[in-house]
């Protein structure tokens, strides 16, 4: 065994004992549910099993197995594993779109890692977004008691038929306090087919760049402030420009359903199968009309950091876009930073979007490497976490 005094600084100092690293094994409890017996499939969260050396698996049974993941979408936080196991009850999936506010619903889980257990509440709202961290929301909100290590877990119907899998809370205290969100059953499915078609997920793409509507900006463009978002630029070659949609019109809503802000057209588009056909409602110089577009998949370029500069050293790099100050902007994503790597010294972290070179904006990954290229031995990078712009010197 190994002196706990060993780890104290000051004692190290003393005695003149050199700094030595030490290994740290992390473990990390979460929920999930068996989608399909025959196969051993569970359904679970990203962020339950992202980065995991090994997973490991147990019954309510008391059977214990080493799961391997099937495949992971990040944007939507679901996660799909397989287990090597016999004499499975999976739980029937129900169709989450017959939900409504009010439904009593139940929670299950492993709470704190106590064990299995249920909690019941009620559908609070439907439709929630805003959340930091996902891509694409479309969640259940619940009063259901959900709290660290229910992630992963099955929200069922009192049909115990499963309408959601447990993802996050909002909590001051870290804890329960009512508010509880929860991933749709339908989108959950949806990832499921494409992580066991292909192992990925393509989210569909409209190609349009937008704003909210301002009071102002209704009032020029003949609309309600709120109700919709309006085309602000329009990509060559994407859905958007085959379908006939130009800058200044108004989307109102997709397939029938109001478009509620960019976050919600972001939510609506981009949580439909790739390929699928919608029917978009615009509003142009004030007139209704109506278009069809056969959206294509989001595809990011994607990329480990040391293939752009030895300084991003131990990151996995995407192309992506995101909402920052209501606007659109493109840049390159953090999606993972090794604890031992450059990236990781110079304070780079996961979820950052690097959106500029020494104040140049960037666009691509090839803009990134370029100006890294430019600006040796140090670089000052433009960095969005959360809602806030940074500046970070590479070295």
């Amino acid at each position: 065994t190994r002196n706990p005094l060993a780890e104290d600084p000051l004692f190290r100092q003393f005695f003149g004992i050199p700094d030595m690293p030490q290994e740290r094994v992390q473990q990390a409890l979460g929920s999930g549910v068996i989608v399909d017996a025959e196969h051993g499939l569970i359904l679970t969260n990203n962020h339950v099993v992202e980065a995991a050396d090994g997973i490991k698996v147990t019954l309510a049974d008391g059977r214990s197995f080493e799961a391997q993941t099937v495949g992971a979408d990040p944007d939507t936080d679901v996660a799909l594993v397989r287990i090597p196991a016999s004499h499975l009850t999976a739980l029937k999936v129900a169709n989450s779109n017959q939900l409504q506010v009010g439904d009593f619903v139940v929670a299950v889980g492993n709470p704190f890692g106590l064990g299995q257990s249920v909690s019941s509440g009620i559908v609070s709202a439907l439709g929630r977004s805003g959340l930091q961290g996902l891509g694409y929301q479309d969640l259940i909100q619940t009063d259901a008691s959900i709290n660290p290590g229910n992630s992963g877990g099955a929200l069922v119907n009192l049909r115990g038929e499963l309408v959601g899998i447990n993802s996050a809370i909002f909590s001051p205290s870290g804890g329960n306090v009512g508010i509880g969100f929860a991933i749709p059953s339908n989108m959950a499915r949806e990832v499921m087919q494409q992580l066991i078609a292909t192992g990925t997920v393509a989210h569909a793409n409209l190609g349009v760049q937008t704003q909210d509507l301002t009071p102002d900006i209704a009032r020029v463009l003949g609309a309600h402030a709120g109700a919709g978002v309006v085309v602000t630029n329009v990509r060559v070659d994407s859905p958007a420009a085959a379908a006939g949609i130009k800058p200044g019109d108004v989307i109102a809503d997709i397939n029938g359903k109001p478009v509620r802000g960019q976050d919600g057209l972001r939510n609506a588009v981009g949580i439909l199968p790739a390929d699928s056909s919608v029917a978009i409602q615009l509003l142009r110089e004030g007139k209704p009309l109506t278009v069809n577009a056969r959206l294509s998949p989001t595809r990011f370029a994607m990329a480990p950091g040391t293939t752009l500069d030895a300084r991003l050293g131990g990151a996995q790099l995407s192309e992506a876009e995101d909402l920052v100050g209501g606007q659109n902007v493109s840049g390159v994503r953090v999606n993972r930073v090794a604890a031992a790597g450059r990236a990781a010294d110079n304070g780079l972290k996961p979820g950052d979007l690097i959106v500029g070179v020494n104040q140049v904006d960037i666009n691509s990954m090839e803009d990134l490497k370029t100006l890294l290229a430019q600006h040796s031995p140090r670089a000052l990078l433009s960095i969005v976490r959360g809602q806030a712009v940074y500046f970070l010197a590479l070295h």
